[in-house]
């Protein structure tokens, strides 16, 4: 089973001169440290099932980015964010998460 996790964030100060695929890679890594249970996908080249909805130009700042993630195992909306926000370096603030069973 494979449930979906939307959340919403801001990217603002020194972090908004960090590229889009940058971007990818630091929350990449942020879900891997703090042991959220993500989907990988199948394949040549696994990769995490995260995605950011669309790529913000560099040196630019948002109140409202948002991403999606794929988990192999359910986990509360409350502790997803908690766990990736002390993972994440400060510019960025995890503003609200939604969880959807697909």
């Amino acid at each position: 089973m494979e449930y979906k996790i939307n959340f919403t964030f801001t990217k603002k100060d020194f972090v908004k001169y960090i590229s889009h695929l940058d971007l990818m890679r630091l929350f990449s890594r942020a879900l891997r440290r703090a042991e959220i249970p993500v989907k990988i996908t199948q394949g040549f080249s696994p990769h995490l099932k995260f995605s950011i909805k669309r790529a913000l130009k560099l040196g630019v700042e948002s109140d409202n980015e948002e991403a999606a993630v794929a988990l192999n195992a359910l986990i509360k909306p409350e502790e997803f964010r908690a766990k990736l926000q002390k993972e994440i370096p400060e510019g960025i603030f995890i503003k609200q998460v939604t969880f959807m069973k697909e």
